[in-house]
């Protein structure tokens, strides 16, 4: 492995090295064992410290030049494209609902429902987790076990722009319809997040549960119940409303995850 991350380091500052056998070997590989859940882009920690390895994302980025465009057709459907997609899914025990579809470098555990939406390459779904209709779940995002993604919601990725962080929800959480988490934010674990809350780096997540408003950037902490907001900003123009994104409660540690996500719900009038 660490012959691996020399090589792909070496391609990074050097992109002549593509062309070398050696080279194209160690990407494929790493892709495939991506592809099988034997590494990740990002991983947690015993402490729940998330480390980025940075040498895998580029081992993402690297396959696309060393790839040929082919002809993929499945059934009467056809795709022109670089990255082969995901297969064996019974074997995985995945469900795949047409027309759903994950690229190949993309993992799936055991107990994944994929209804009609889409997986990245470098992406790793947790068991138990739901991506629903139209979701995307952009490149190298980690989407942990148990989380729902509703219709619609927007997971970004870290190819376009090259981001260094990817995006990251924890386990047991609940993401609302048309909601968008782009550039690496994080969502901690069992957090809810209503419909269309849009969160990037520099959004403003302002916990109003208190006598003084909490500002967080690029996290939502665990539990948080999260519904779209705005607040006042001035420019030379004037004062004008910019979008936020307020935690206006917790989900209860004391109740069973379900049970505590209907009532966080009902309690705080939250749209899904």
């Amino acid at each position: 492995m660490l012959n691996e991350k020399q090589i792909i380091e070496s391609a990074w500052d050097n992109r002549e090295l593509l062309k070398e056998s050696g080279t194209k070997e160690a990407i494929f590989s790493v892709i495939e064992q991506l592809d099988k859940g034997k590494l990740r882009v990002a991983e947690p920690d015993e402490s729940g410290n998330w480390q980025v390895h940075e040498w895998i994302k580029k081992a993402v980025v690297l396959y696309f030049p060393i790839s040929e465009m082919e002809t993929i057709e499945v059934g009467p459907f056809e795709f022109h494209d670089k990255i082969p997609l995901k297969k064996g899914y019974a074997s995985q025990g995945v469900r795949v609902v047409p027309h759903a579809i994950a690229r190949h470098g993309s993992f799936l555990e055991r107990g994944v429902i994929l209804m009609p939406s889409y997986v990245n390459i470098g992406a790793w779904v947790g068991s138990g987790t739901m991506v629903d209709t139209w979701a995307t779940v952009g490149s190298c995002a980690q989407i942990g076990r148990n989380v729902h993604l509703s219709g619609g919601v927007g997971i970004g990725g870290v190819l376009e722009p090259l981001q260094a962080t990817p995006t990251i929800i924890e386990d047991d959480c609940f993401i609302g319809s048309r909601c968008i988490v782009v550039e690496g934010v994080r969502v901690g674990k069992e957090a809810v997040l209503g419909a269309n809350v849009v969160l990037t780096k520099s959004t403003h997540i302002i916990d109003v549960t208190g006598s003084e408003p909490i500002t967080h950037k690029g996290y939502v902490p665990p539990g948080s119940v999260v519904i779209p907001g705005s607040y006042t900003k001035t420019f030379p123009a004037g004062s004008y409303q910019v979008p936020a994104a307020l935690i206006i409660g917790k989900r209860k540690e004391s109740t069973d995850k379900k049970v505590s996500l209907n009532d966080a719900l009902r309690e705080h009038n939250v749209a899904v």
